[in-house]
């Protein structure tokens, strides 16, 4: 009985005179081998990514909204999100769970986050370790503002390596 072949480069493979390879209609080509008996070759593809088994859990920032306006009650409506540190923007990140950021004004008006027009103005209240420095057009807009006032389309949340939590007062210009 002959013994079967390794195959070590598949790019190269030629297979002997004895065998034949056809296209299955329906999966990878099939090469028989010493009639009658099938082969199913396939080459697996290695990627560089880890896969999410063994990938390591990456920080993330806790963050709550403070809505602008108390209610009836005297309480203010709060908001929490989740997000992975460093990858997005606090603008981003209202907009995915639906978080009001714009006045009436800012709505129609809003630059749609290129730091322009200054309407996504949110206060931190707390976490603000965890966040970028100002970017100029911040600078540019916030000069006669609190330090605590940022720009939500400028503002990165997190830098990758930090977790924690970032307490963010919504349009702190309406606060009395």
């Amino acid at each position: 009985m002959a013994t079967p072949m390794h195959i070590s480069r598949p790019s190269i493979f030629k297979p002997p005179e004895t065998t034949h390879s056809h296209r299955n209609r329906y999966g990878p080509p099939t090469i028989t081998l010493y009639k009658k008996k099938p082969l199913l070759v396939s080459f697996a593809s290695i990627s560089s990514e880890p896969s999410p088994s063994s990938e390591l859990k990456k920080p993330e920032i806790e963050l709550e909204f403070i809505g602008p306006k108390a209610g009836n009650d005297g309480s203010y409506p709060l908001d929490r999100a989740r997000a992975v540190s460093g990858e997005k923007l606090l603008r981003n990140i209202m907009a995915d769970n639906k978080i009001e950021l714009y006045a009436t004004y800012g709505k129609v008006m809003n630059c749609g986050g290129v730091g322009n027009c200054g309407t996504c103005i949110v206060e931190i209240l707390d976490g603000n370790d965890l966040l970028n420095e100002r970017t100029n057009a911040e600078l540019r807009y916030l000069k006669k503002k609190p330090d605590s006032w940022r720009l939500a389309c400028q503002t990165i949340v997190g830098n990758k390596e930090n977790s924690g939590k970032v307490v963010v007062q919504r349009m702190p210009q309406w606060k009395k």
